[in-house]
């Protein structure tokens, strides 16, 4: 991957563009890890809303264990520490609820894919990964900013704020600007479950009126999205009739080059 010749930004600065009152007002910056996933699980001091950062990760991942490839100075890889009183069942919906946060932040027309990417056009922009790890939550965020190219295996698949605006962005500026959508966001998902997000998130859900295909729990799923659940499940149209997806790997026609 090729990145900006200038560095403009850092990542340790990003409080000076924060307005949320706990969400990431600690934050804990590293220039290589493993994973950031990983770093706020075993950050045991780490309360409510912390925010681990870093340049580069050497291990990042994926859903279903996939690698993520973190070059250093290109982007945003972060992991969210939450500690919500909610049902375990309802934990996977933070993830819709980082995904909204992310498109508002980056504007330029990005969109979610159910559940956990966010594209612009037909490519990826973003990844979330959202574990659960002894009584916390961590949401992990990936997101391509400054990227110049992708290897010739990605290039069909991801993409980066930059190429598609042509613009350097601040990541750290970015930073702060998901951090402060997510705080609202979370805490009406709180109060008021997913449902009083639900009507938003349609809108912003380019899987809604695409065929589609969803892998899990060894079976695969096929019909056209036609809503969301007030829980966050996919309402798919299949040729046995309507089924709601609730978790699993949806290949979206049109999306990553799926014909």
């Amino acid at each position: 991957m090729t990145c900006p010749l200038k560095q403009m930004d850092t990542m340790d600065n990003i409080t000076q563009y924060l307005t949320t009152g706990y969400i990431a007002r600690d934050v804990r910056c590293f220039d290589e890890v493993a994973s950031t996933n990983t770093e706020a699980k075993h950050a045991r001091d780490a309360q409510n809303g912390a925010l681990f950062i870093a340049d580069t990760q050497t291990a990042g991942r994926g859903r279903l264990g996939r690698s993520w490839i973190s070059p250093k100075g290109c982007g945003i890889w972060m992991s969210l520490l939450l500690t919500p009183d909610i049902a375990p069942e309802r934990i996977p919906q933070i993830t819709l609820v980082a995904g909204m946060s992310v498109c508002r932040a980056i504007g330029a027309g990005a969109m979610i894919k159910w559940p956990n990417d966010i594209v612009i056009g037909t490519k990826k922009v973003c990844g979330i990964l959202t574990e659960y790890s002894g009584g916390r939550v961590i949401c992990g965020i990936g997101i391509n900013v400054n990227t110049r190219a992708f290897p010739e295996e990605l290039s069909h698949i991801a993409t980066s704020i930059y190429l598609q605006t042509g613009r350097e962005t601040d990541r750290a500026a970015l930073t702060a600007a998901v951090m402060n959508e997510f705080e609202p966001l979370y805490d009406r998902f709180l109060s008021g479950g997913f449902a009083a997000l639900s009507d938003e998130y349609k809108a912003r859900c380019v899987t809604i009126g695409r065929e589609v295909t969803v892998t899990g729990a060894g079976e695969a799923v096929s019909g056209t999205a036609t809503g969301i659940t007030p829980d966050g499940g996919l309402v798919l149209d299949t040729e046995n009739g309507q089924k709601i997806i609730t978790s699993g790997e949806a290949s979206v026609r049109g999306i990553y080059g799926y014909i």
